[in-house]
């Protein structure tokens, strides 16, 4: 244990002015963090620990969605990859902690040092310049760009960077709430209203005591919601135990497990050949009509899909089938994994399923739907989501506050990382995929490019048009474009990162791997 502690001493002091700053302990923290050593980077970490939301957003049972080869370091292996059951949490932070023992990245993290403001010192001109950061090119110029206000005990201390990484994350901190009309919110309910965020933080003795014997209503339909209902279930197996109903407003397609009779997953959606089938940004007219003539084939493969999920799922006896294709599900970022045993619990009528697609509201005793339908809770419990780009807006400064997200309501960020009105600032940890670990792992080895000045970026209004064309690409694939995922062209983002980087875009050993195997963070490891 002492030697455990000698080998993760954290950084000590923070000097006045320094070159890079990273806000955020998490995944993308911790790679940037790697990727920037030479600079010496200085890790702003709110908490005492390591992992993000792993650590600190994650049930009890909470897992991982993707297999284990599909969730590591490009340079570091898990320890038990072979293992086809998907990782808890808990081995993610350990898997976490293990990446910062290999590297050494303890020394650049300041624990308990919570960025609470951000002011620029790059003068009136700001961002607004035909080059990003005035050169689009090599930021680091020696000079302070950014000055960050850092509460630490109570205490706020300020200090001076040449450039700011951002790794807060889209989740946890800021919950998002529902709004009712007045008489109609929380404040009419008699009985107990709770955050998931809030759940998180409860120990299991803790959890099952809140609902044993409890009417529960879990507002959501989305991996949280659908792992607290599972929680919930387990909580009020035997003797008085009460059912838990989920009231779902909007449908999506869930999976048991990453394999579609009898064929891998990554066949329909992660391989070069299956991915040329999909829209991409920035396409010319001959992949434009390469899409449009395989039009038949993306439904066909969505339709096997979904055949399966009806046929391996009880979707159509709980009135649970969507009616929009996989593949938008998919294309958005939003299939989820169901825990084992989820509708076993749901036949023996521990989850229950309430459709509010008209809205719902609160009562004294419970909720009350669109249609008037009534359903009594002692707890209702809101697995509604994140706010993570209000993190955000709540430390930058003004203009930058307002240049957050775009029309869509997303992120504008060129090559899903550096926003083109932003000066010497990156955001990592911002844009999904199937792995979001390797999203944000590649990101940080381009992002240690550019800032060692192997490429130029482009004009600034030729990185926002790349940045529509990857809203025109997502709108073109599925009705839930607004947010910021990858799934159906990753490997064409990844190709552009390593074409930038003057590394080779084809990582397999022969044509027919190049397009039939699936790609991962193996193929991606530094030449």
């Amino acid at each position: 244990m002492a030697q455990e502690a000698a080998a993760r001493a954290t950084r000590e002091a923070v000097p006045a002015s320094s070159r890079v700053a990273i806000i955020g302990g998490g995944i993308s923290g911790l790679a940037a963090a790697k990727q920037l050593a030479p600079y010496d980077p200085v890790v702003f970490e709110a908490t005492a620990s390591v992992g993000g939301v792993w650590k600190h957003c994650a049930y009890r049972t909470t897992r991982l969605q993707t297999p284990r080869p599909d969730y590591e370091f490009s340079d570091y292996s898990w320890p038990n990859r072979d293992d086809p059951a998907f990782p808890t949490h808990a081995e993610i932070v350990d898997y976490l902690e293990g990446y910062a023992d290999r590297f050494d990245l303890w020394r650049y993290i300041a624990f308990g040092s919570k960025v609470v403001d951000i002011k620029y010192l790059g003068g009136p001109q700001a961002g607004f310049t035909e080059l990003w950061s005035g050169t689009g090119k090599a930021p680091l110029q020696g000079r302070p760009m950014w000055e960050v206000g850092v509460a630490t005990g109570g205490i706020v201390q300020w200090y001076k960077f040449e450039f700011i990484v951002m790794c807060a994350g889209k989740y946890g901190d800021v919950p998002r709430m529902p709004a009712f009309p007045a008489g109609k919110g929380p404040e009419v309910f008699k009985g107990k209203v709770m955050h998931s965020l809030d759940y998180c933080k409860l120990s299991e003795e803790e959890s099952v005591k809140l609902m044993k014997g409890k009417k529960v209503v879990v507002v959501g339909y989305k991996k949280s919601a659908i792992d607290l209902a599972n929680e919930c279930a387990q909580a009020n197996q035997g003797e008085g135990g009460q059912a838990c109903t989920m009231l779902v407003r909007t449908l999506h397609w869930v999976v048991p497990s990453y394999s579609i009779w009898g064929l891998p997953f990554f066949l329909f959606y992660s391989t070069r050949f299956s991915q040329l089938f999909y829209q991409r940004p920035n396409q010319g007219f001959f992949r434009f009509l390469l899409c449009l003539l395989m039009s038949p084939l993306r439904t066909a493969v969505s339709k096997f899909i979904e055949s399966y999920l009806s046929w391996k799922l009880p979707l159509g006896k709980y009135g649970l089938t969507p009616d929009h294709p996989f593949v938008e599900d998919y294309a958005s970022c939003q299939m989820a994994i169901l825990p084992d045993g989820f509708f076993d619990m749901a036949d023996r009528g521990l989850v229950r399923f309430q459709r509010a697609s008209s809205g719902w509201s609160f009562s004294e005793n419970g909720v009350v739907l669109g249609d008037g339908t009534r359903v009594e809770a002692d707890i209702v419990f809101l697995a509604t989501g994140f706010e993570g780009k209000d993190k955000l807006r709540a430390v930058l400064p003004d203009p930058f506050r307002s240049l957050v997200v775009n029309k869509s309501a997303m992120m504008p960020l060129y090559r899903g990382t550096i926003h083109p009105l932003i000066p010497n600032m990156a955001f990592v940890g911002y844009v999904e995929s199937v792995s979001n670990l390797h999203t944000s792992e590649l990101r940080c080895r381009w992002l240690a490019g550019l800032l060692e000045g192997r490429f130029e970026l482009p004009a600034v209004q030729a990185m926002a048009g790349h940045v529509e064309d990857e809203v025109e690409a997502m709108r073109r694939t599925t009705r839930f474009y607004r947010r910021h995922c990858i799934s159906t062209y990753s490997i064409h983002d990844s190709d552009g990162m390593c074409a930038d980087l003057g590394a080779a875009t084809r990582r397999k050993s022969n044509w027919i791997a190049e397009l039939f195997a699936p790609y991962n963070n193996k193929d991606y490891q530094e030449e």
